[in-house]
């Protein structure tokens, strides 16, 4: 008989955690399971098993994981849902107490100005909260922009030297020729080709039918030191960007902007909305659960089952700007560097040193690891992470969606104190991320932040299994896997991504695939995956650079073979040796086509994205 712990939204974290008294906390479960272990009281062949009743358990705080939490092979410690029934872990905060503004609201233009709601700004751990996303009924609102969502409007000029941007005075609006009502929230957001940089915005200047605008730092620095990716103003292209942030921009329905000097939030409901009923609700917390423990010492042997994990903020963007290099990584320093080259990269023209985006869940220094049946809902970055030092572990059956950037990340992407083009090789290989099995998921509606992220993204991994996902809707690339642009030696090898189904990718970025790979990487494997529908945006410098295979720099010792897609439109940038190419293309076999994707038992996760087969 296993051990079981029942907690309810109902409960009370004084009751015993029985079933007819169930505690309130999953935290207070955790404890009792804990202390259960501690003194014995557990069979060795028992499993733990923490029960969550339907409903939403706020936290105010992450859940910790640790080694003392850990079971084992034939007594895991289990986090699952109640039959039948939904509970939440949730790092968002309700925002009540709506009413329709009747008087004049400064910077808010006058059209709208009886068409806007406002509630006081909510607090969180004694203090106000400052966010950047906003969910309205499980919907996410458009924070206040110029022009709207959609649409984008076109650089002028871009000088690195005095770290300048120039837009007209049409894409400028209202703003021409006077700051904004709060100078100090107002943010351009700037496409970089296969990234987007956020620049928190210091002046605004006006000269003739042109506006000068200048940055803080230190993204300024970053911004215009930085040459990979490009921002592109020339004759045949000028770069897209929107502004935002603003109560100015607050001009249609589904658009909200909070000022934080005066600690209210605005919001123009769209039609189907009514404020005095609606659930809006601001996130809070940066990460849910941590899993974490130490190399020597993990976490083991435990397990979530049809758990959610919903409304999780990234406030880094609002503090120090946000400049990514690829797939969220965003820069702590970048710069070219003349001449060419280094002791591992002889044509190398720039370095940089990268951090990594949180996750609403995040793991590290833990092994046979499951989560199977769970989902990844409104966050503002990635969804799932497991760093470093993870082993063994199960990604299965999940559903990834509205996330801000990546769906799922997994592996090094280089240490904040390493070169990002460097090798990595650990003298500890217990830190590579290895057998780690990606299987039956859902990932779509990523990258609505950063629409530089990527679905399921894998730095420097070893053994990965990425099989049979449904990976859609995304603004970037699906697939990626590697690290690091070089041909060198690496950790990396013989990873497998196998039967995937990748489709309406690159909806708004280029220089862009469906799989995509970096580095070299003995004995791994993309085959029989089926790949389609990838068109790119307007918007880009070059819409015909996209691919359904994309082999970037350094890939290498890969086998790619049996995908099939509706033509044969590939990429095989700067290679080293070893890639075998074999049969890929609309040739491929029907069967094959039709294999792809979530297996039967899983298909019923079909009826939550846009497209299928």
């Amino acid at each position: 008989m296993a051990a079981e712990l029942w907690v309810s939204p109902e409960g009370s974290d004084d009751n015993p955690g029985t079933k007819a008294q169930p505690f309130a906390s999953v935290a207070a479960a955790q404890r009792e399971a804990r202390e259960l272990r501690r003194l014995g009281k557990v069979g060795s062949h028992e499993p733990v098993r923490i029960i969550l009743r339907g409903g939403v358990y706020p936290l105010n705080s992450p859940l910790l994981v640790r080694s003392e939490d850990s079971g084992t092979a034939i007594s895991p410690t289990v986090f699952e849902a109640a039959p039948d029934e939904n509970p939440i872990l949730s790092g968002g905060v309700q925002i009540t107490g709506w009413k329709k503004m009747t008087g004049k609201i400064p910077g808010l233009p006058v059209a709208v100005q009886g068409e806007v709601w406002v509630a006081d700004a909510p607090t969180f751990g004694g203090r106000m909260l400052e966010f950047r996303q906003l969910w309205v009924n499980g919907r996410k609102a458009i924070r206040a922009r110029q022009p709207n969502n959609g649409t984008l409007d076109h650089l002028v000029a871009w000088h690195k030297t005095h770290q300048e941007a120039w837009i007209s005075t049409g894409s400028a609006g209202i703003l021409a020729g006077k700051m904004p009502a709060l100078p100090g929230q107002l943010e351009m957001v700037v496409d970089q080709v296969w990234e987007i940089a956020t620049l928190r915005i210091k002046t605004v200047r006006v000269d003739g039918n042109k506006v000068c605008l200048t940055f803080q730092q230190p993204e300024s620095k970053l911004e215009f030191e930085h040459p990979w990716p490009p921002v592109t103003v020339n004759a045949k292209y000028q770069a897209p960007f929107f502004l935002a942030n603003a109560i100015e921009f607050l001009d249609e329905p589904g658009e909200w902007f909070e000022d934080t000097s005066a600690g209210k939030v605005y919001y123009w409901p769209r039609q189907d909305e009514d404020l005095n009923t609606a659930k809006v609700v601001a996130p809070a917390l940066e990460t849910l659960v941590q899993i974490t423990a130490s190399l020597d010492r993990p976490v083991e042997h435990v397990q979530f089952r049809g758990i959610s994990f919903e409304y999780t903020t990234w406030m880094r963007p609002s503090a120090a700007g946000d400049v990514p290099l690829q797939a969220g990584m965003y820069f702590l320093d970048a710069y070219r560097i003349k001449p060419p080259g280094t002791i591992y990269h002889p044509g190398l023209d720039n370095q940089a040193w990268v951090g990594r985006p949180p996750a609403g869940v995040s793991v590290k220094d833990a092994n046979h690891i499951e989560f199977e049946r769970c989902r990844f809902e409104h966050m503002a970055a990635a969804g799932l992470d497991f760093q470093s030092g993870t082993h063994d572990d199960l990604i299965q059956g999940c559903v990834f969606r509205e996330l801000g950037g990546n769906g799922l990340q997994m592996g090094k992407f280089s240490d904040a104190g390493v070169e990002t083009h460097v090798p990595y090789n650990p003298k500890d290989e217990r830190v590579i991320c290895t057998r780690e099995k990606i299987l039956n998921n859902l990932v779509t509606d990523c990258g609505t932040e950063d629409w530089g992220s990527v679905g399921i993204c894998v730095g420097y991994g070893r053994e990965i299994a990425i099989e049979h996902n449904e990976v859609s809707n995304l603004p970037y690339t699906g697939i990626s896997v590697g690290w690091g642009w070089n041909k060198a030696a690496n950790c990396m090898r013989d990873n497998r991504i196998v039967a995937n189904h990748v489709h309406h990718v690159a909806t708004r970025l280029g220089d862009t695939g469906g799989i995509y790979t970096l580095s070299a990487q003995p004995g791994t494997i993309i085959s029989d995956n089926c790949i389609s529908d990838i068109q790119l945006s307007r918007y880009v410098p070059d819409p015909d650079h996209w691919f359904y295979l994309y082999l970037d720099e350094g890939s290498s010792f890969i086998t790619v073979r049996d995908n099939w897609c509706p033509t044969e439109k590939f990429m095989k940038n700067t290679n080293g040796p070893g890639n075998h190419w074999e049969n890929n293309g609309p040739m491929v076999s029907p069967k094959i086509k039709d294999a792809a994707g979530l297996q039967p038992a899983f298909q019923d996760l079909l009826l939550e994205t846009k497209h299928s087969k």
